[in-house]
Parts: C-alpha cells; structure tokens; sequence
C-alpha cells in the first residue's frame, strides 16, 4: 500500500461535504484509484460496501433502475455484501462506476436522503455511451487522480528527504552543487524509466529487475489498447496512441495525423481526440495562436501535441518493437548513456508533471517575419496575468532561442521564463534555469 497525496483531499471532502455531495475519482486504469478508495474507507468509517460494478451480478446493477424506494435498496446491499450499514458513519462505494450508469445518476436521491457517504471511481467517465441518456448529478464533485507522481515515488522508495530538500534549494534560488544534481537526476530518470503506475512500482520495489517492470507495463498498455477500442472500434485511437513516440521524435509543429491515417486530418478527428484526452490516458497540448492569460480563448484544436499519461508507460512504449525490453536499454537510458535522443522523455515527463499539478497544456509556434526562421515555447502556463514560458531541453543550454525571440516578440505578457535541462538550478540573465526534478515546483 503506497502513500497517495489524494488521500488529504478525500479527508478535505469528507469533513467539508457531510454527506451533502458525493465525490467521483476519475483517471486513467490502473493509477490506484480503488485501492486508495478502500484503504480510505477502511480508515475513516465504521462500516461500507464496495460495489464493482465491472463484476457486479446482475441483480445489483437492476437495484439502480428504480430508486424510488431507498429502504429497499440499502437493505438489498446489506443482504447481498453482508455489511452492515451505520447512519453517516458508513460509505458506499461505486467502483468503475461507468458500468452502471444509472448508479452514477441514482447519487443525486443518496445524497439528498443523507444517512451514507459515497463515492464513485471510474474511467471512460465522460465517453458519449457511457453518459446517454442519464442527467449527471449536481451534487457529485469530481476529483482527477493521476499516476504517482515523483514525491510520492520517493516515499515508496523509502525516501522521504530528499523532495523536502530540494523544494529548499527551489525556494532559495541556489544551486545544489554538481554531485547533489548527478545524484538527484539520476533518481528522476529512475522515476522516468519505471513510472508511477502502482503495480510498475511495486514490481521494480519486489524483483529490483527493469524486464519484469516492463512487463507489467506492457500488460497495462494491453488494457489501453482496449479502452481505445472502446472509445473507437476503427482502431484508429490505438493507431494514434502507439504512434506517439514517433510523433514526438520527428520534431514537428504538431501530431502529424496524416501520417499516421492516411486521408485523414485533424479537424476530422477534432472528438476523437478529446475522447481519448477524456480517457486521462493520453495528455493532449493544444497550440495556442496568441499566447496570452487566457491561453484557452486563443486555442487551435486542430494543432496539437500528445503525451502517454505515465512516461514509464512512454518508455515502453517506445521501444514496443522488442518483446521485451532488455535490462540494458533501461541501464543505458538510466545512465543517462543511450544514443537515442532522450528529450522526448523529458518532455512528456514535464508534461504529466504540469498535468498533475492541475495545469492544462498549450504550447507556441512561430515565424520570425525577417529571418523566417520557425520556433517553439513547449509549454505555456499562465501565472498573476502573465504568462510563463517553458523551453525543455534535454542536455545543454548554452543557446535558448525560441526562448529569447518569443520573450522579445511577446515581452509584455511575460511573468518568468524557463528552462527545463538537466543540469543545476542556475540563473542565465533573466532565465531560470531549473533542473528537470524541479519542475512540479513551477
């Protein structure tokens, strides 16, 4: 059982709802949403029911088609889990809530009658099927959960010092010398290569052995591939989502549909990629045309960029071509010794860390009308009216150019700019400097 930082915001929701709103944890499979739920439950209530509704007889789904009688039902859920349930001290849970859609619908009548708190998990929330033909609650909060991110893979390492330390360093803005920043890179690539996925973790944590992580990541990707068939039977998500390392390595301007499916745009896929972005599966980074507070109001979604969810999942994906992953590539990768251009990597793993701190993703391209020469900002976050902008670069950073020509061009609209590398936190003039580890801090 690993420590997850959504457990304070079930607390947070418990004590300030009371009952009068039930709370949906959504995300991608297998991040460790029914895990944290039922530890959450053990912990914090007298009794509950956990309902998994994807092995669910028959006889309970039908319990939700009518909930005109709620004495009925609750005495139903008693007889059939054998739990006894305790006024507003018990929890009912409603796990992968999207196969029962009228369960989801039914949270409004719990919720008003009070006597039990709820909560559903899920993935697929959002996709059209699963959502016809029912009215979504208004008293259902949701809360996104995301795979572990890097402090809580430190705390399964049994290091719970170093993230404290090096959010001192951020705040005072002084570099952590050479060997602190060799140690502590290398700790993140490790985080990079296995990734936050609980079962990858507990597997690395077991064995100590990169190929029966990979394994277990593969075994993921499997379950992905479903879930895409489920949002597309044509194949064409997983025809997409298997292409992302390629995209990405060709260093173009936006994800490259065509080339992908052949006689298809973008603009004709514009819902097929927000369902797959509705997945939490992939993370989507939209282009925005004129980068400003409001990144959203200037949104091209025709012109984007897509991420794994996981960049341990990103890892494997990227060398799907094997049967396996060998040790070696992982060492390689790990050392930080490997031919292959490691900025990919970095570059997802910047954005699942943006992501997971609640930002959304937009990036810039542009032309400069002299030299016509074409430049990008990878990422865009907007801060106090400002906006921030982010260049990642995965070994050096003598030059920044995109950075510098989009500063001069929109020099009024920026807060802070960034540079994400591997090497020490520094200062270059007005550019932060930061190391890849020190991102989550932005």
């Amino acid at each position: 059982m690993f420590k997850r930082k959504i457990y304070d915001r079930l607390l947070d929701w418990k004590s300030e709802s009371d009952g009068h709103t039930a709370i949906l944890v959504e995300g991608a499979r297998r991040i460790g949403k029914s895990t944290i739920v039922k530890e959450f439950a053990q912990n914090e209530y007298e009794s509950f029911i956990l309902i998994d509704f994807s092995l669910a007889p028959k006889s309970v789904r039908e319990l939700f088609d009518d909930v005109s009688d709620l004495n009925y039902l609750f005495l139903q859920l008693q007889l059939q889990y054998r739990v006894d349930l305790v006024e507003r001290k018990s929890l009912i849970i409603f796990d992968e809530v999207q196969f029962c859609p009228h369960a989801r619908q039914a949270i409004k009548h719990l919720v008003q009658d009070h006597r039990y708190d709820y909560i559903e998990t899920g993935s697929l929330i959002s996709i059209q099927k699963n959502v016809k033909d029912i009215l979504i609650p208004s008293e259902e909060r949701k809360l996104q959960m995301f795979p572990m991110d890097y402090e809580e893979f430190l705390w399964a390492m049994g290091d719970n010092t170093s993230y404290k330390l090096i959010r001192q360093f951020y705040e005072s803005g002084k570099p952590l010398g050479q060997q602190a920043n060799r140690k502590l890179l290398r700790d993140f690539r490790l985080y990079m290569l296995v990734g936050g996925m609980p079962q990858a973790v507990a597997e690395y944590i077991k064995t100590n052995n990169f190929r029966k992580v990979d394994l277990v990541k593969r075994d993921i990707l499997s379950l992905y591939a479903d879930d895409f068939h489920k949002i597309d039977s044509t194949g064409r998500a997983s025809l997409l989502f298997n292409a992302i390392p390629a995209q990405l390595n060709k260093n173009a301007s936006r994800y490259q549909v065509s080339s992908v499916l052949a006689n298809s745009r973008a603009d004709d896929l514009l819902e097929l990629i927000a369902e797959m972005k509705e997945s939490k599966t992939v993370l989507v980074s939209y282009h925005s045309n004129d980068p400003n507070t409001g990144l959203s109001a200037s949104i091209d979604l025709s012109k984007f960029k897509m991420y794994v969810c996981d960049t341990g999942l990103y890892t494997t994906l990227m060398f799907r071509d094997r049967d396996f992953t060998e040790n070696v590539i992982y060492d390689k990768l790990l050392n930080d010794v490997l031919s292959a251009n490691l900025g990919y990597l970095y570059e997802n793993v910047i954005a699942q860390v943006l992501t997971a701190n609640g930002n959304e993703l937009f990036y810039h391209t542009f032309t400069n009308e002299t030299s016509r020469h074409n430049y990008e900002i990878d990422f865009l976050l907007a801060r106090n009216n400002k906006i921030c902008p982010i260049e990642v670069k995965s070994s050096g950073y003598k030059t920044h150019k995109s950075l510098d020509e989009f500063c001069g061009k929109y020099s009024s609209r920026i807060l802070w700019k960034y540079i994400i590398y591997t090497k020490d936190y520094a200062k270059d003039q007005d550019v932060i400097c930061l190391p890849v580890y020190m991102t989550s801090f932005l």
